[in-house]
């Protein structure tokens, strides 16, 4: 679906991200990617479609309540877009299906079998019995129902029985039950003892079914039908800025909402009755436009779980980070940052380089302060942790937490108290405007002077995302960078705007502006006969001016190459229009996080980096920081991978007009950017 507004083209936003899901989804049907690792790609496909109706569909509906007219120009009619919607997911669902059933053929063929209730012989018939009675049933609440009765309250992260029961004799009438499915206190897939060579793997739902007759033993019985649904509600947070609450008990409280969201999609074992599924929807209350029939099972975001069985040749061999040679002999992380700046690369290099920074500030003497944004906080987090241990060793800790970052909520305000408790300053985002830059500040006393150490990256400081998303971080002592994070830092708690600054670009203060005349400085260029040159990677492009922008690059004659993970608006290739963009992506084992801006310059090339994309939230409504590569070896590096990742031939794909994802091909140079950008790291020493 492609918008024409006042001569410039967009494709649809919501169907541009479906085009991005469709592209995980041919990693699960690319028979190069290990089979075990398949498997995976199903269940990220699964967990993306699941955000994206608890958010995207949801906004849909939601203008659509209020009778929205006033859209942007990107933006087409939201029942359209709703209709669209549901016709791709229902084709993406059948393709899922079918690598589904491809991927458990080739399992079988590698003596690994996913088998159900009605397949289990005797001997694994009492082993699932004792699983059951052990281990399952303590987690099994059913409720039963029919229409008189009021449907509990279904969660949109869990899975669900819906049970008939009757007589196989037909002499009772057939009553209805419903059940939460136990993934999280029981393992979702149960292996089962070896036979002849084999493996059998079971899925905790049909451990159920076996025993149905054990759950409901109470009534009299004997025919037992179970169908798996799963429901998927609004998530976005409503939020009352009632002055005489602060706002982590206003969030939770609005977390507690989130559970009763409205809901935006029933997935359900197409084989259902037709009686009971209408039941469902009139008690859901859930919109025609919301069911997807799917297969027996539901929650594929399980499988990234599935166990570790068969050969290691199933599973991607252990990703092992390039070490920083010049970093682990240094005895000191400031000695070696004193000296020249560094850029990690993440997780091709180890984020434990990060976490050492960091411990090292916290018992070190001359240390003063230390200044960090958090946006998304893991678990169990080394970073809060090591901020903790240096308020204990007295050092002054102010920590610029986003509490508001979607789905990471509860982690967010359990480090909050943490943090709070153990003695940090802890700032909150203003109404409106998340805190989504990522930047630390160490100062630190030397020969009698204030000293700054500077950490500033495109992702999270958090240790699990960073073994998975490939992010970049720059340490740096540079004092036309330092100097800027200080005074941004000392702003952000205060009701003062924050002032433009000369070397960092700074949403919503100058970052858009500057990428604007940067744009329009290629242009000129292009013009006077030089070579108008952009680079521009980030997750997602949807900005309506900074595309229109580059329309005019291209008209203007100016090359440009963009690697969007995500969803793209702009439409490449279109004569007269976009001729000279052409766009791909970058779908492999990591997930391409990174932001990474270039432009030619005339020859003297400008490369920024940074925490923001090129859309209009990032742009105008986020605290967002785009830092500027001066060292020469930084900027090598960066442009060595870029260009790696232009040359991809196995993993890039071709965002085009149609948005069939179609491979880049070539056989002179057979790239796979993300396994020669950590080759050629690991050669750096």
């Amino acid at each position: 679906m492609i918008k024409n507004h006042l001569g410039y083209l967009y494709h649809d936003r919501e169907i541009s991200w479906l085009s991005f899901n469709h592209r995980v989804l041919q990693e699960a049907a690319d028979r190069r990617v290990p089979l075990l690792e398949r498997l995976k790609f199903l269940s990220i496909f699964s967990s993306n479609l699941d955000e994206f109706f608890r958010v995207r569909v949801a906004s849909l509906r939601r203008m659509i309540k209020v009778k929205k007219r006033d859209l942007s120009p990107l933006q087409n009619d939201p029942m359209h877009v709703l209709k669209e919607i549901q016709k791709k997911v229902l084709q993406l669902q059948k393709e899922f299906d079918s690598i589904y059933k491809e991927i458990i053929a080739e399992l079988e063929r590698e003596n690994i079998f996913i088998i159900n209730e009605k397949q289990l012989d005797e001997t694994q018939m009492n082993f699932v019995k004792r699983k059951f009675i052990d281990d399952v049933q303590p987690h099994l609440f059913p409720v039963v129902f029919d229409d008189k009765f009021e449907m509990p309250q279904l969660s949109d992260k869990s899975i669900y029985q819906v049970i008939s029961m009757g007589k196989t004799d037909g002499k009772a009438k057939t009553q209805y039950a419903i059940m939460e499915v136990p993934v999280d206190a029981c393992d979702r897939f149960v292996v089962l003892p070896k036979k002849e060579g084999k493996t059998y793997v079971i899925l905790l739902d049909d451990v159920i079914r076996s025993n149905m007759h054990r759950v409901f033993s109470i009534f009299d019985y004997d025919d037992f039908h179970a169908f798996t649904v799963k429901l998927t509600r609004d998530a976005e947070l409503d939020m009352d800025y009632d002055l005489s609450e602060n706002l982590v008990e206003k969030l939770t409280k609005s977390l507690l909402n989130r559970k009763k969201g409205d809901p935006t999609r029933l997935v359900y074992d197409e084989r259902i009755p037709t009686e009971m599924l209408e039941m469902l929807i009139r008690k859901l209350k859930v919109s025609h436009r919301g069911l997807i029939p799917g297969g027996r099972y539901h929650n594929f975001k399980d499988f990234i779980n599935f166990p570790k069985v068969g050969h290691a040749k199933l599973s991607y061999p252990e990703f092992v980070p390039a070490p920083i040679a010049v970093l682990d002999k240094e005895k000191r992380m400031f000695d070696a940052i004193g000296k020249r700046d560094y850029i990690l690369h993440h997780p091709y290099q180890s984020f434990n380089y990060l976490i050492r920074l960091l411990r090292e500030a916290a018992i070190d003497p001359d240390v003063q302060s230390i200044y960090i944004t958090l946006y998304r906080v893991a678990k169990y987090s080394n970073v809060a942790n090591a901020l903790i241990n240096a308020v204990k060793n007295g050092v002054t800790v102010t920590v610029f937490m986003e509490l508001h970052a979607r789905f990471d909520e509860e982690s967010n305000i359990y480090w909050t108290n943490k943090l709070q408790e153990g003695g940090a300053t802890v700032y909150f985002g203003k109404p409106g405007q998340k805190i989504h830059s990522k930047i630390c500040l160490i100062t630190r006393k030397e020969n009698g002077k204030m000293a700054r150490y500077a950490h500033l990256s495109t992702g999270n400081y958090n240790r699990i995302t960073a073994r998975l998303y490939c992010d970049s971080g720059l340490l740096t002592k540079d004092k036309r960078l330092t100097s800027e994070i200080e005074e941004i830092f000392m702003r952000m708690p205060t009701p003062e705007y924050l002032k433009e600054t000369k070397h960092l670009l700074l949403a919503p203060v100058n970052m858009k502006k500057k990428y604007l005349e940067l744009v329009q400085k290629e242009i000129v260029i292009a013009k006077k006969g030089g070579k108008g040159r952009i680079i521009a990677k980030m997750n997602s492009l949807v900005d309506d001016e900074m595309i229109n922008s580059l329309y005019e690059a291209s008209k203007a004659g100016v090359k440009i190459d963009l690697i969007i993970r995500g969803i793209c608006c702009l439409v490449p290739g279109v004569p007269g229009l976009s001729e000279n963009i052409r766009a791909i992506s970058i779908i492999d084992r990591l997930l391409e996080h990174s932001r990474v801006y270039i432009f030619g310059n005339g020859g003297k090339e400008i490369i920024y980096m940074s925490s923001a994309d090129w859309m209009t939230r990032n742009l105008e409504h986020r605290i967002e920081l785009a830092f500027p590569l001066y060292d020469e070896e930084c900027r090598k590096q960066i442009r060595t991978i870029i260009d790696l990742q232009l040359m991809d031939c196995n993993k890039a794909r071709r965002i085009n007009e149609t948005q069939n994802n179609p491979y880049v091909l070539r056989k002179t140079l057979p790239v796979q950017s993300q396994a020669d950008i950590l080759t050629y790291l690991k050669g750096l020493g």
